[in-house]
């Protein structure tokens, strides 16, 4: 009986997994990776942004490189104030006015992870980030499937 109700849970397990999810767009990631970019690049000429390419291709603009020689790791503790927008200028999310966001650096979206390190305490920078580095094709709150992130960070601490 014992066996019976393992074997019951796995299949029922692989068979939820199979189930379409309504709310996501499925698209190749390389591809996406590919109109992101794009995307980005209009949108840097468009507002006229001097933002510079990383080799993850995520795309930032320095405004203050911060002072310190923090080496970063998963664990690493960040309070920030920051502002995320969509590209059509639509604010889904700000800490402005609210207490200091202070999270791990593991715990936050790969586009801030990445673009994290690229500044010290102190230090204020803009992300452009490739759907891939944030959410993907699945929405998350006012944040559409395969959006393309526009944020202002600046880090107050590191630790």
């Amino acid at each position: 009986m014992k066996n019976y109700l393992i074997i019951l849970f796995v299949a029922v397990l692989g068979l939820s997994s199979c189930i379409k999810d309504d709310n996501a767009e499925f698209v190749d990631p390389n591809v996406q990776f590919g109109k992101d970019t794009t995307i980005i690049k209009e949108f840097i000429a468009a507002n006229n942004i001097p933002a510079i390419k990383h080799s993850s291709g995520l795309y930032y603009q320095i405004l203050d490189p911060g002072v310190g020689n923090v080496t970063y790791a998963a664990n690493t503790q960040v309070e920030a104030i920051y502002t995320g927008r969509l590209l059509n200028g639509t604010v889904f999310d700000t800490s402005v006015g609210k207490p200091n966001f202070k999270t791990a650096l593991g715990g936050v979206i790969t586009g801030w992870q990445i673009g994290i390190q690229l500044i010290q305490k102190g230090g204020k920078i803009r992300l452009l980030i490739p759907s891939g580095y944030a959410y993907g094709s699945r929405p998350q709150g006012p944040i559409p499937a395969n959006s393309v992130l526009d944020f202002d960070i600046e880090l107050i601490d590191v630790q």
